[in-house]
């Protein structure tokens, strides 16, 4: 049943965005209005939403809290001061999203019928964002303790285990205490992060818990990492227990280990399911494989990371005179596992960057694309120090079964390498950490590499030769969340295109939104226009005009324009 809700297609936006405002923007209205409401794409929190409405003067207007409409779950309703004069206003909004991104915009409307010029507004610009140094480093702590957690307990109970009848005097106990203070890490550090988060989304203290506790569960990010921490406390006791009943000393696992065991890995691997359930990854179409892509991509990282840590544990907690003996036996072991582990992270990772990137230029012009990089460059940087260890430290430990004056030097060798394996490896987890607070880049970011111009920002009148025909494009003002003109004047040999069928077509070139379609009407000879509040969203958009003549083949003509506020 899980298997199949995690196959069917999200219906989610990475980001919400304003679909109708009441009053339109730059309207200008003969009576005040009593409330004003905000429509967005996907259903948003009031309790995390800002509405304010002020006058040229900076007084605020609104006379209650936000709430939603009782008609449309999507519509967020504020009520104003009763008998507005006349003049012009300003709305500033601010939304969390499903996927805990804030996103905020501003327009203006005017109470007439004598409201005078337009008044040259400071816009509001709240900085708090998904990227904030404390939510990145909380997230960051959470995830190296959450993988920390996981990989070590498979470390204990697979690859280490053995070491026990092997190994006269060896013990476990050291992988045992670092698994569980990781796990008690992981514990503090999942609500610490919520607390943060609703804390940044809500424009509260991190410290003001009476507020914030209750807006923990009121979106699905919160929600969802209220999961992640009750999966990982389900897991933390699961692996408690089939640790205590693990009798390493046996070869044969009796029947309550092997149940205990297999219950406490499949709890692990629930736990790897939720960060891509309520990230990208479940925005993401083929919603499936991307979620299993995340998925082994959380699973081989966990174990390298992990592991990586417990090889640490295992040599400084391991006595000085069995210390090669220790590292002879389990060293090996684990670099197979460690192999496999780094080709599942690294295929999976590709897998993830290729369904992420609409076109390959998106990695080092967008900043989900630069966090990529830097998370492979980071990632390459810990396999060239692994292969260190697969060519060098491994064979030397194996040698010194025979040749034990051959084991020192390996092992010292062996601790400068993982040390410097496991610093790198939580580098890479702090820029997946970014990489996964970034919204990755739309599918239409690959129409800006068939654009035949970008224009903007400001009012536009750009002239381009295309497809044997000569194109004026007429964009004015030009402004996010404003009803905008556009127009394209059409000519062919010095003469008006006439009789043609011209539609537009704006898609957002940063962030996931659905197309917008509108059919332009001839004003006059070879210019076609229509007026429309299409920009909803500061940024670059794409600009399509499908053009098809009278006489001769239709063409489609890409323009990036840059919009502003």
């Amino acid at each position: 049943m899980a298997a199949a809700w995690l196959a069917l297609p999200s219906a989610a936006s990475a980001h919400a965005y304003l679909v109708k405002t009441v009053p339109a923007a730059s309207v200008v209205l003969n009576a005040p209005p009593s409330t004003i409401q905000l429509t967005y794409d996907e259903a948003v929190e009031p309790r995390l939403a800002i509405i304010s409405v002020t006058d040229a003067g900076g007084h605020q207007e609104t006379t209650a809290a936000v709430r939603r409409s009782p008609a449309n779950p999507d519509t967020l309703v504020v009520p104003l001061r009763a008998k507005l004069p006349e003049g012009w206003y300003l709305i500033y909004w601010r939304a969390i999203s499903v996927d805990g991104h804030p996103v905020q915009g501003a327009f203006t409307y005017a109470v007439g019928p004598n409201p005078g010029a337009a008044p040259q507004f400071q816009v509001p610009n709240i900085s708090a964002t998904a990227t904030t140094p404390q939510l990145l480093i909380s997230r960051w702590v959470m995830f190296v303790a959450v993988m920390a957690a996981i990989g070590l307990f498979v470390m204990r109970l697979l690859t280490a285990r053995p070491l026990v009848r092997r190994v006269e005097g060896a013990s476990l106990r050291a992988l045992t205490v670092a698994f569980a203070t990781a796990a008690a890490l992981g514990l503090i550090a999942i609500p610490v992060y919520l607390d943060f988060s609703i804390a940044n989304d809500s424009l509260r203290s991190v410290f003001d818990l009476s507020a914030l506790v209750p807006l923990y569960r009121v979106t699905a990010f919160g929600r969802a990492i209220i999961d992640l921490e009750i999966t990982f406390a389900l897991f933390c006791l699961a692996a408690g227990l089939a640790l205590w009943v693990d009798r390493p000393e046996r070869e044969r696992r009796s029947i309550a280990e092997l149940v205990a065991s297999f219950g406490a890995l499949l709890a692990a691997a629930a736990v790897l399911v939720v960060p891509g359930a309520a990230g990208h990854a479940a925005q993401t179409a083929p919603r499936g494989l991307t979620l299993l892509f995340d998925w082994l991509h959380m699973m081989s990282g966990s174990i390298w990371l992990g592991g990586l840590i417990g090889l640490l544990v295992v040599w400084f907690a391991a006595p000085a005179r069995r210390r090669v003996e220790v590292l002879s036996d389990s060293v090996p072991r684990f670099s197979n596992v460690a192999l496999a582990s780094v080709v599942v992270l690294a295929a999976t990772g590709v897998g993830e960057a290729v369904d992420h990137m609409p076109a390959v230029n998106a990695l080092w012009e967008t900043g989900y694309g630069e966090a990529i990089l830097v998370k492979a460059g980071l990632l390459g940087g810990a396999l060239v120090i692994a292969s260190g260890n697969l060519l060098r430290s491994r064979p030397r430990l194996i040698a010194a079964r025979r040749s034990p004056e051959l084991g020192g030097a390996a092992a010292r060798l062996l601790r400068g390498l993982v040390t410097g394996e496991v610093v790198v490896v939580i580098g890479a987890v702090f820029a997946a950490t970014v990489l996964s607070s970034l919204a990755p880049p739309p599918p239409a970011f690959a129409l800006e590499n068939s654009a035949i111009a970008k224009v903007g920002p400001g009012r536009v009148a750009q002239t381009v030769k295309h497809a044997g025909y000569v194109l004026q494009v007429l964009v004015s003002p030009n402004k996010a969340a404003a009803p905008d003109s556009f127009a394209l004047r059409i000519t062919h040999d010095g003469q008006p295109v006439r009789g043609a069928n011209v539609t537009l077509l704006f898609n957002h070139l940063e962030m996931q939104m659905p197309q917008q379609e509108y059919q332009l009407s001839e004003i006059e000879p070879g210019v076609y226009s229509r007026a429309a509040p299409a920009l909803v969203m500061v940024g670059r958009w794409g600009l399509t005009f499908q053009v098809t003549p009278r006489q001769g083949p239709p063409f489609t003509a890409l323009i990036v324009d840059q919009a502003n506020g």
